[in-house]
């Protein structure tokens, strides 16, 4: 399938370092959650991957902003490690997006048959490959170092990517680093590399969270970094929706209660202005969403 054409709203060069460096900070994240009794979930290579670095990064924004500001990653770690295990029950091609430090190609049990593509930047996939050498996936792991800011779509269908199969996508931890045309740009490629029956599940800070006082410092942190947010929004499902894509939609603080890690249990998502973030998982028409089933929301309609 020929490339979208991409009109350039993109971080710039040095943005997209930094937002790459997020990735270690991330897995520091990850490597910390691991060792708690209570842990949502196991990451064996978090810590090899996060380094000391990635550690020191940790240590420095709890410091600032607290623990509390790691919580979100964690559960946003668990529930998508649930979606894309439901999800692959028949569907057994992944893509994960600016996929960073993420370990779900080694740690997750795949089902048999699974190809998980991972694209990021070059120099992101070389240092992965280097940390985990001698390492083996749980699927068929398909390594693909290209920048979402470059014509990726072709480089993902040379590595042996197929757009008439359905695909699960995974977008996480990434569009609040795109400004608005990108992201819109974004999801016009994901949907153009779609069969019917793919799944999409992104991830997405609430427009209330963004503007609430107590988000300040976090905020000043991560433009100080080179990583500023610059995109949110209410109305998440919309993403998808423009395309003819179904979605469903979870507050963040639902799983998060559910799992102990929120103390107050979610508003309900048409109570508005409540700061939150939301998880988003669509399916494309044609076939049975491969999504259902999850104990968080009903599916529409």
């Amino acid at each position: 399938m020929a490339d979208q054409p991409h009109d350039g709203h993109v971080p710039a060069p040095v943005q997209r370092k930094a937002v790459a460096d997020t990735g270690v900070l991330v897995a520091a994240i990850r490597a910390h959650e691991s060792t708690r009794d209570d842990r949502l979930f196991t990451d064996p290579y978090a810590a090899r991957l996060a380094g000391t670095a990635g550690l020191a990064m940790l240590e420095r924004m709890v410091a600032d902003v607290g623990e509390r500001s790691t919580t979100q990653i964690v559960v946003r770690t668990r529930f998508w490690d649930e979606a894309l295990l439901r999800a692959t029950g028949t569907v057994r091609q992944v893509v994960i997006l600016a996929a960073g430090l993420d370990a779900r190609a080694y740690r997750l049990a795949w089902p048999a048959g699974t190809t998980v593509f991972e694209i990021d930047q070059p120099a992101v996939i070389a240092a992965k490959a280097e940390l985990l050498a001698g390492e083996r996936p749980r699927c068929v792991r398909v390594a693909v170092g290209v920048d979402l800011a470059d014509a990726w779509a072709g480089v993902l269908t040379s590595a042996g990517f197929d757009p008439a199969r359905p695909t699960v996508w995974l977008i996480e931890g990434l569009l609040q680093y795109l400004d608005e045309a990108a992201v819109h740009a974004l999801f016009a490629q994901v949907d153009a590399l779609s069969a019917a029956g793919s799944v999409l599940l992104y991830d997405i800070v609430g427009k209330a969270l963004m503007e609430a006082p107590f988000m300040a410092t976090l905020l000043r942190s991560m433009a100080e970094q080179g990583s500023p947010w610059l995109f949110a929004t209410d109305a998440p499902g919309e993403l998808a929706a423009v395309h003819g894509w179904s979605s469903r939609v979870t507050d963040v603080a639902e799983p998060g209660h559910a799992w102990g890690r929120s103390s107050a249990p979610a508003a309900p998502l048409d109570a508005a202005g409540v700061p939150r973030g939301y998880f988003v998982e669509a399916v494309k028409p044609g076939a049975e969403p491969a999504i259902a089933g999850s104990s968080h929301t009903s599916w529409p309609g």
